[in-house]
């Protein structure tokens, strides 16, 4: 239930085709049974939980199944249908579909934080402030929080987080005598040392990520995109923007990134060789690395994110719930599975498999601050990832379409990545498509 860039990969023609049929419109209105006006209270959501329900979840989490077959033990009346449609993109194609027919969509379904407003200002979601959930609101990490509220409504129980964090490969470090940056300057120092040393070695791997750009500017304290109603704008040349266009430029000017396509087989092996020596990301690619680069087991090592100023300012990247659809008709039985997913015993199931949490109290146990991680190298690496989520950087907004947004990003921006242009004339030539895109659905850009 993470926001890897592979998830999004999905053609701007596909996705925009989706997008523009709903944007702006009605999206399907209110389930049945429950007007989008009612208030459903606790004694409502229990006697739903003893009626016959079958419920449809739309998620390509791989948790999820054991979640729901831990509440049907719970709630034996109630049946949890989980539907992998397809990952990240894919599936909110198929969202989109059901959305403008009026009819088709699952009555929960996994959207990721950054998806959130594409949906929730056009009213294709329920506001869980209608179940009471509002009041939750002390159980979860408060940057977790912020990005699941959106216009003042509540549309999901935050389940799992991605702080940003500087994933490191030690033996590489060490081969090399390179110490472990703490600032982006020295992170590009770095950079020349390693290339200078053996050029088939780089500090990372980068031809073109929209969401670890965004994730950077985020954490430079760049405010690129501002939502208010159907009223935008969008400035990537604002102080923070160019902070990190600035920084960046020098990786790109001096070829101290490898050009190898994130989440090919080259990248996997060159993150197991140490040939590709860091990783800027949420704190999901602890998961990924022990599953897909086993054999460097002992080798990576978890640092705090590199620093524009020296000040401890981050951001965040992927994270995804289960939000409430509209057009479903069972929704306090709904409420009570998506409450159980991210505030109850599923929770603590989704966390064993290596999610990242986003609840507070485990965010302060001792105990999962403390756990050891033999992958590397016994390091108490939740500590590194609590620490980054408690200094989030507040104010952060997505685009109401950041699913397009970041469909297009290589297609707009890529040239920086080759040579061919600058990265902020790339991020100039994305800004021009976003706005031109928000105008035509109907928004107020500027």
């Amino acid at each position: 239930m993470n926001r890897w860039p592979r998830h999004r990969r999905t053609t701007s023609l596909l996705l925009a085709a989706a997008l523009s049929a709903v944007t702006l419109s009605a999206c399907g209105g209110g389930g049945d049974g429950e007007s989008a006006s009612k208030t459903v209270t606790e004694e409502e959501i229990q006697a739903a939980l003893d009626k016959p329900t079958e419920l449809t979840v739309w998620s390509w989490s791989t948790s999820l199944p054991d979640v729901a077959e831990a509440f049907e033990k719970e709630h034996p009346k109630v049946k949890i249908k989980v539907e992998n449609v397809g990952t990240g993109a894919e599936q909110y194609t198929k969202l989109q579909n059901a959305i403008k027919a009026g009819k088709g969509a699952p009555d929960l379904a996994t959207v990721e934080y950054n998806a959130i407003p594409q949906y929730a200002l056009t009213g294709a979601l329920v506001d869980l402030k209608r179940f009471g959930f509002g009041d939750l609101e002390d159980q979860f990490d408060p940057a977790a929080w912020e990005n699941v509220n959106v216009g003042g409504g509540l549309y999901e129980l935050p389940l799992n987080a991605g702080p940003m964090a500087l994933f490191y490969n030690k033996k590489t470090f060490d081969k090399f005598d390179i110490k472990v940056p703490t600032t982006w300057d020295e992170y590009i120092e770095a950079g020349r040392k390693l290339q200078k040393a053996d050029p088939d070695y780089y500090i990372s791997a980068d031809n073109g990520n929209a969401g670890l750009t965004e994730s950077l500017i985020w954490s430079a304290g760049g405010r690129p995109f501002k939502v208010d109603g159907d009223r935008i704008s969008v400035d990537l040349k604002d102080a923070g923007t160019k902070k990190y266009a600035d920084m960046y430029q020098k990786l790109l000017d001096d070829k101290l990134l490898s050009p190898i396509a994130g989440w090919s087989p080259e990248w996997f092996q060159g993150l197991t060789s140490g040939k590709i020596a860091t990783l800027t990301s949420g704190a999901w690619m602890a998961g990924i690395l022990k599953s897909s680069v086993p054999d460097a087991s002992g080798d990576w090592r978890v640092a705090p994110m590199p620093s524009y100023d020296g000040e401890s300012t981050t951001s965040v990247n992927g994270g995804s719930s289960l939000a409430m659809m509209e057009q479903g008709d069972k929704q306090a039985a709904a409420a009570a599975f998506l409450r159980y997913v991210s505030a109850e015993k599923g929770a603590d199931i989704t966390q064993a498999t290596g999610s990242f949490p986003a609840r507070s109290k485990v965010l302060q146990s001792q105990e999962f601050l403390g756990a050891k991680d033999e992958y590397f190298g016994g390091q108490q690496v939740n500590r590194v990832f609590a620490d980054s989520l408690a200094d989030v950087a507040e104010g952060w907004q997505y685009l109401p379409y950041d699913v397009y947004a970041v469909s297009i990003f290589n297609d707009k921006a890529g040239k920086a990545y080759t040579g061919d242009k600058t990265l902020q004339e790339g991020l100039n030539d994305w800004q021009q498509e976003l706005v031109k895109y928000g105008k035509e659905e109907g928004f107020t850009v500027n």
